[in-house]
């Protein structure tokens, strides 16, 4: 049954590799499941009803992902979205959570629309092949980056980027996971990823990193105050179409960086380094957000943390699908879920990141106007920890740099209309 649904040998995979992989993920992103309702906290939401939406709304659609799609992509809140509604919209004062959860909605409809019609793919296929090939790049260093950030090993603080300090026990912690993760990969150890990430939370027991929870179960709490709370015509102002487009140019490139960028790990582009059925995943992550949006989330999208299941060898929706249910055990075993600490997966966040970066060498650097573009991508996406930044910058960085160098002629039409709305989401963020 497994074979047939999933197809796991012409993948060139296995069951017990595709649960291992979606364990993978799941600990590496069950982040979301503090995060998240820390941040709706800010906003005046409910923080145990958030909590229980986080773990249905990432479970429900990362086993649809699994199941429609047949590709490792795990879907939770999105990071960056879930802070600009909590700090910048509400807690800003421009916006009640309920108008929050409304553009969500809408922009969710949006995505919908555009997935239907096709129009999604329409966009992938006229971005440049180089700059998408940059785009997994991008993701790579996107990834160390936030390890290097999560594990105490990178200090940003007024402007400026310090080491850590190895006196401090977490970035301690991160060392020593980084070794003992060097250690697994570079004897090709089976799972490595996730022993990796298991022996880390051990080892920070005695250091007093990792907390023993009172109490390994708990009953999930009632999701009434947030569900169906959403205010759709109160979202409907003129002065909130702005603040609409921001979430809907964030979560649009976000996803498509996140799905080129893990699909070229996981080896599933074709030639040029497009993803054949990519409306398939579109449609889930476009449903996920108008689901969540009714059910009282910030806008759900694929989550880049789905490369540390690629690395763990998780190439189809059997992936996903583990991830899924680990998150539906959460519902009644969210203290384990809270144990691992973000020390213990920052080191595997680093080494994947360092994996990812090899599609570099894919980019074509005998012309600079193939280069630049591409070498904006990374930059941007790395330096302001958004991956919409930076293929948005190498989209119009590519115009750009065509026109200067007067091949103009060697732009399609569809590079223009593009860039368009993304000069205007840079003019309003």
């Amino acid at each position: 049954m497994l074979e047939s649904l999933f197809k796991l040998k012409e993948r060139n995979t296995n069951a017990k590799t595709e649960i291992a992989a979606g364990i993978t993920t799941f600990m590496t992103m069950a982040y979301i499941l503090i995060v998240q309702p820390s941040f709706m906290k800010a906003a005046g939401m409910d923080v145990g009803a958030v909590t229980v939406v986080t773990a249905l709304l990432s479970a429900v659609f990362s086993i649809f992902m699994g199941l429609y799609t047949n590709l490792p992509f795990a879907l939770a809140p999105a990071m960056g979205s879930n802070a600009f509604f909590a700090f910048t919209l509400v807690a800003g004062g421009l916006a009640t959570w309920q108008q929050g959860l409304g553009m969500t909605f809408i922009s969710g409809i949006i995505f919908i629309l555009l997935t239907i019609f096709g129009l999604r793919e329409v966009i992938v296929k006229v971005i440049p092949k180089n700059v998408k090939i940059a785009i997994g790049a991008a993701i790579g260093f996107y990834i160390a980056q936030l390890g290097f950030k999560n594990g105490h090993l990178m200090l940003i603080a007024d402007g400026s980027i310090k080491m850590g300090n190895l006196h401090d026990p977490k970035t301690l912690l991160t060392v020593i996971g980084i070794l003992i993760l060097v250690a697994l990969m570079a004897n090709k150890v089976k799972g490595d990823v996730l022993i990796g990430i298991i022996l880390t939370t051990l080892i920070g027991i005695p250091m007093g990193i990792t907390k023993i929870p009172d109490s390994f179960i708990s009953m999930p709490p009632s999701i009434a105050p947030i569900a169906f709370q959403l205010d759709i015509l109160g979202a409907l102002k003129w002065s909130f179409f702005p603040l609409m487009f921001t979430f809907f140019v964030g979560d649009f490139f976000s996803t498509l960086g996140t799905v080129l960028g893990v699909s070229a790990k996981a080896g599933l582009l074709d030639e040029n380094g497009d993803l054949p059925g990519i409306n398939k995943p579109f449609l889930v992550d476009a449903i996920a957000t108008v689901v969540g949006a009714v059910m009282g989330s910030t806008v759900v999208t694929t989550y880049i943390e789905s490369a540390s299941g690629v690395e763990a060898g998780g190439r189809t929706g059997l992936t996903a699908i583990s991830t899924g249910m680990c998150f539906l055990f959460t519902l009644f075993f969210t203290p384990i879920a809270a144990m691992i600490p973000a020390e213990a997966t920052a080191p595997a966040l680093i080494l994947i990141g360092l994996l990812m970066i090899s599609c570099v060498k894919d980019i074509d650097f005998s012309d600079f106007t193939e280069a630049f573009p591409a070498f904006a991508t990374i930059i941007f996406t790395t330096f302001t920890s958004s991956i919409s930044n930076g293929i948005s910058i190498g989209i119009i960085s590519y115009a750009l740099t065509k026109i200067v160098s007067g091949r103009i002629k060697e732009l399609n039409w569809g590079i223009f209309i593009l860039c368009i709305p993304l000069v205007f989401y840079f003019i309003i963020m």
